[in-house]
């Protein structure tokens, strides 16, 4: 509370349900006064439990997962790291992730479509 600034006496009473739509709106209405970047500034260093939201690249680069070795690289591709990490039973990934539409086929196929329901979906425009 301290942290964003928060004075409202209706945050008092924080626990009760009946009040968490209202505390809701009001609490989304002080996150949207300042940019992902300023909060992370005001609430990192403290002991707030906290997180930024990423996109992919930004979480592939973020210090804490970086230290952590939360990504691999392979073939070019950033990606996940297997987890959990045991210390016996190493975890590796096969290989890169499929491109975009790789599967398609096979996928549909699989579905029961017929290869040509499938080329009909793909001169539509459905699929590529």
């Amino acid at each position: 509370m301290r942290h964003a600034g928060i004075e409202d006496a209706d945050f008092k009473d924080q626990m009760a349900p009946r009040n968490w739509p209202r505390l809701k709106e009001k609490i989304a209405a002080i996150f949207k006064t300042k940019t992902r970047d300023e909060w992370c500034g005001i609430m990192e260093d403290s002991d707030v439990c906290f997180a930024p939201v990423l996109t992919f690249e930004e979480a592939v680069s973020h210090p804490h997962n970086v230290a952590r070795k939360t990504f691999v690289e392979i073939e070019g591709v950033a990606q996940p790291s297997p987890a959990p990490r045991f210390s016996r039973t190493r975890a590796k990934i096969q290989g890169p992730p499929p491109r975009p539409g790789e599967h398609t086929d096979a996928v549909l196929e699989d579905w029961g479509l017929s290869p040509r329901d499938i080329e009909t979906l793909k001169t539509a425009g459905a699929i590529e």
